[in-house]
């Protein structure tokens, strides 16, 4: 049965996985992300390990799960993370800070938006430094959907992914949400879980769809101009830990 395979194995099939491209990472490798990366391919994308990718979905739910509703934060400040996230929100009863993050949203309490969480989740360590930089002067808990790009000082749990990518960041939101739902005892089953990956991925008017299509082609530039950026030292290659070769179907 799938379900039991799916709790004793990976949260989903490895297929689902690779379907959403949330092992594919960007042309560079950060020190701090190597630990998770996988391999590095002949294009020169830099790809995610995905047993440590659901292992840290997992357990990322269930930090959460450890806090009230209240206490949890979710920042997504770019347009396809505010979407999955804003409907993880929803689901879960979680507070959300969408689009630009205001520096004093966590230090000063005159700001109408001023807000006391206990833990943190970022969609994005680069776009939201400062709330990182907020919650680390507060000690609270940041976990953080981390690219092979990011660093993660400052970040308690890091979740490898794909952080930028519309289906990656679909299919995270999807897990977390169906998790923590469990946890928090809105469904007895994985089976009782009633929305689909692409319910994360939807948006709910065609002009949010429009905005989000520009924006998907503006942002493909910057990943076509990374081609010219001088690719991790040799002493990379060869560095990734070996995987079942069920992994190297991806390729």
């Amino acid at each position: 049965m799938e379900n039991e395979e799916t709790k004793s194995s990976m949260l989903l099939p490895q297929d689902k996985y690779l379907e959403a491209g949330v092992h594919i990472g960007t042309r560079f490798k950060t020190i701090d992300m190597k630990p998770f990366v996988f391999k590095k391919r002949d294009d020169g994308l830099f790809i995610l390990d995905l047993r440590k990718i659901d292992e840290r979905i997992r357990l990322a739910a269930k930090i959460l799960s450890k806090y009230r509703p209240e206490e949890v934060m979710v920042v997504a400040s770019r347009l396809y993370s505010a979407n999955a996230a804003g409907k993880f929100a929803t689901l879960t009863g979680v507070d959300i800070v969408k689009g630009r993050f205001i520096p004093g949203t966590m230090t000063n309490v005159r700001l109408e938006v001023f807000k006391e969480p206990k833990v943190m989740l970022v969609c994005d360590p680069k776009g939201e430094a400062e709330a990182i930089r907020e919650a680390t002067r507060l000690g609270i808990t940041v976990i953080a959907l981390c690219d092979s790009d990011n660093n993660t000082a400052f970040i308690d749990w890091v979740v490898p992914t794909n952080n930028k990518g519309r289906k990656a960041l679909a299919l995270v939101f999807y897990l977390l949400s169906r998790e923590l739902m469990m946890a928090q005892g809105k469904i007895p089953s994985y089976d009782q879980f009633p929305y689909r990956i692409d319910y994360f991925e939807r948006f709910e008017d065609e002009r949010t769809e429009e905005i989000a299509k520009e924006i998907e082609a503006e942002e493909a530039k910057p990943q076509a101009d990374d081609l010219a950026i001088p690719e991790a030292p040799e002493k990379d290659k060869g560095d990734a830990p070996a995987e079942a070769a069920e992994e190297k179907k991806e390729e």
